[in-house]
């Protein structure tokens, strides 16, 4: 993986209606944020990243604030930077495309492929999608099976929270 920022900073978020967050972002933006159950998750992917940490909460606050007005209700658009250099060109291409779906609204793995030009990429949009460390902010719960039903979600209790998060919006689900 290739990577621009030389330092990663990292800080939290807690007592949400979902839990507590641990994030990490880059100068260049948001590079992750996880429940803080999956801490092992977290420190493995930013391992990965081979990029110097360092705790800091003040360049954390901007990305720990959107995320609770979210959850609070008072935020649907979520306007923090993100830093989209640890992705493939695939994976880039997918993930900026579900962080398009507008809040409230819901696609499905063969939408997104249709968007990125690739319709029979479905599958790999999945896999794209199961590997998002931007869960909420980059909308993973709001991609849905061909069937219209949830399929799969990494994050917090898995489909119950993906269910919260689609309720919480008032998305429409099959």
């Amino acid at each position: 993986m290739t990577i621009s920022p030389l330092k990663i900073y990292t800080g939290e978020l807690n007592s949400t209606p979902l839990g507590d967050f641990r994030f990490a972002a880059s100068d260049l933006g948001l590079i992750a944020v996880e429940w803080a159950d999956s801490q092992p998750e977290l420190d493995a992917y930013l391992q990965k990243l081979n990029y110097p940490t360092e705790p800091n909460q003040k360049k954390i606050d901007p990305y720990a604030k959107e995320l609770r007005e979210y959850l609070s209700g008072k935020r649907t658009t979520f306007t923090i930077p993100i830093d989209w250099t640890p992705f493939t060109p695939f994976q880039r291409e997918a993930l900026q495309a579900v962080f398009r779906i507008p809040y409230g609204e819901t696609r499905t793995y063969i939408d997104i492929a249709r968007e990125i030009d690739r319709p029979h990429a479905y599958r790999a949009v999945g896999a794209a999608n199961a590997m998002n460390p931007m869960p909420i902010i980059v909308p993973c719960h709001r991609v849905l099976g061909t069937d219209g039903k949830l399929h799969g979600y990494g994050g917090g209790d898995g489909l119950p929270t993906k269910e919260w998060l689609l309720k919480f919006e008032g998305a429409m689900m099959a």
